[in-house]
């Protein structure tokens, strides 16, 4: 009777064990790395999980993978199925990935420009933990333009004025005979 017991005893908690751990799994299409701690936010900071494009980033926020369109902005398609690769979409891609990847970073929103736009993408700024605007710090670079969808944002008289700086110094997509459909 006392193996029998045991054996029960056992089996019971297994059970157990095994109803809490499944309990506790997420099924919505997380790969395993996403679940790991180090992307999850720590003291308001976030990393990226991965860089669609040079403009557009998916981040883990509350337990669920958000699409953060960056404010301010647009780089030269990389990505988009409907479009042909455009001039310098490579390079933008490719060093918002080489800023981003394994950093921490804060995200702000502006009441401006809302939420989220018709695609429903989250509407932000990235800001490096050096304090650092990654969207001013794109288009300083020339790997983005300042973009001004409908209304003007909390940041636009910085990022036309990195725009000119980026242009007067003729930097990534504004080198003379690189990308002259950007060049207006």
């Amino acid at each position: 009777m006392n193996k029998k017991f045991t054996i029960i005893f056992i089996i019971s908690l297994v059970v157990t064990g095994l109803i809490y751990l499944l309990s506790n799994l997420s099924f919505s299409g997380e790969t395993e790395f996403e679940s790991f701690d180090f992307l999850k936010p720590q003291n308001g900071l976030y990393k990226v999980i991965r860089v669609v494009d040079g403009d557009t980033m998916i981040v883990r926020i509350d337990g669920k993978n958000e699409t953060v369109r960056l404010i301010g902005i647009n780089t030269p398609e990389s990505v988009d199925p409907r479009r042909e690769v455009e001039c310098f979409g490579v390079e933008a891609s490719n060093r918002a990935k080489e800023i981003l990847t394994g950093k921490s970073f804060r995200l702000e929103s502006d009441d401006a420009v809302g939420q989220r736009d018709k695609y429903g993408r989250l509407l932000r700024y990235i800001f490096l933990e050096d304090g650092t605007n990654f969207n001013e710090l794109m288009i300083f670079e020339g790997y983005a333009y300042e973009y001004t969808y409908d209304l003007p944002y909390k940041y636009q008289d910085e990022f036309k004025q990195a725009e000119k700086n980026a242009r007067e110094s003729k930097v990534g997509l504004w080198v003379d005979g690189v990308c002259e459909e950007f060049i207006k």
